[in-house]
């Protein structure tokens, strides 16, 4: 039987890490503040940003939480994150992907402060990463897969970690970020895409597979060896109408078959998605600690 990485558990461990480094901050005066900004209606885009706004008020974070109108321009948007730059009081912003079709989402991630950007994808912010500048802000869901193989005691250095998807918000980041020296990292990393020949014998060389495809229960028994590491980054709605709610959420990995070849896989969900939002508070403490 597999071990089941469970992210629920490792984040519960990031947050108490936290709440003692929260503590530090207020005995000097300093309250780590994170703004979330959400442009229109989209429900599931609603549902995380209420997320990430309890946690922040569970770990005692000041929460702004801004809710805009679908017509919001781009010029009013940038104005927003403008004043949210100039406010001591905020130490991280995060604008919530996706936005309307009107708004230009690089535009808006270029005008961030790149102190503030703790979601990491500022292009100072992705040149620290290629870098190794340790200042800078990583992508949270790459940083939380890398801290669920590090918690679960699964060496990454010198492992061949096939990482399959390109996305600039996982599969590349993730990359750069096992590819590092230092702690979690020192990995040999090959990223693999849909373009990729041969993606099946790619993925069975690996000793660690992330799954980041977009593509519900992609990888199947057969991309695997017998005693990879598995981490899915996917989550996607499937029909099932053997469900009160008429659908079920799976990731890019077919759990059932896959968990009996290797030796240790995250679940869909509880795995990886509990640890973004966990590294996004991360993230926010320590862009406070460094200001």
């Amino acid at each position: 039987m597999s071990q089941l990485i469970e992210g629920r558990l490792i984040a519960e461990k990031v947050y108490a890490e936290l709440r003692g480094e929260i503590a530090e901050l207020k005995k000097r005066g300093r309250t780590p503040g994170l703004a979330v900004v959400l442009v229109g209606d989209n429900p599931a885009s609603r549902a995380y940003v209420r997320a990430k706004d309890k946690m922040c008020r569970d770990l005692g974070l000041h929460s702004v939480k801004l809710e805009l109108p679908a017509e919001t321009t781009q010029a009013e948007l940038l104005a927003r994150v403008e004043e949210l730059n100039r406010d001591a009081a905020i130490h991280g912003i995060l604008v919530q992907s996706p936005p309307p079709k009107h708004i230009d989402e690089a535009a808006i991630v270029r005008a961030l402060d790149p102190a503030k950007d703790v979601d990491g994808f500022h292009p100072m912010n992705v040149a620290k990463l290629a870098l190794g500048d340790e200042s800078g802000f990583v992508p949270c869901t790459p940083l939380g897969c890398q801290r669920l193989l590090v918690e679960s005691g699964i060496e990454i250095s010198g492992a061949h970690v096939v990482v399959l998807g390109r996305s600039m918000i996982v599969g590349k980041p993730l990359a750069l970020l096992l590819m590092r020296k230092g702690r979690g990292s020192d990995a040999t990393v090959t990223v693999v895409h849909s373009r990729s020949q041969r993606l099946a014998d790619i993925t069975r060389s690996a000793d660690i597979l992330i799954a980041a495809i977009g593509q519900p229960q992609f990888v199947r028994a057969e991309h695997v060896r017998d005693g990879a590491v598995v981490i899915d980054v996917g989550i996607n709605r499937v029909d099932d109408a053997t469900t009160e709610r008429g659908y079920r959420l799976v990731g890019d990995v077919a759990f059932d078959e896959v968990s009996e070849k290797v030796s240790a896989i995250t679940p869909v969900p509880g795995g990886v998605g509990p640890m973004t939002i966990a590294m996004l508070m991360s993230n926010t403490v320590k862009a406070c600690r460094q200001r």
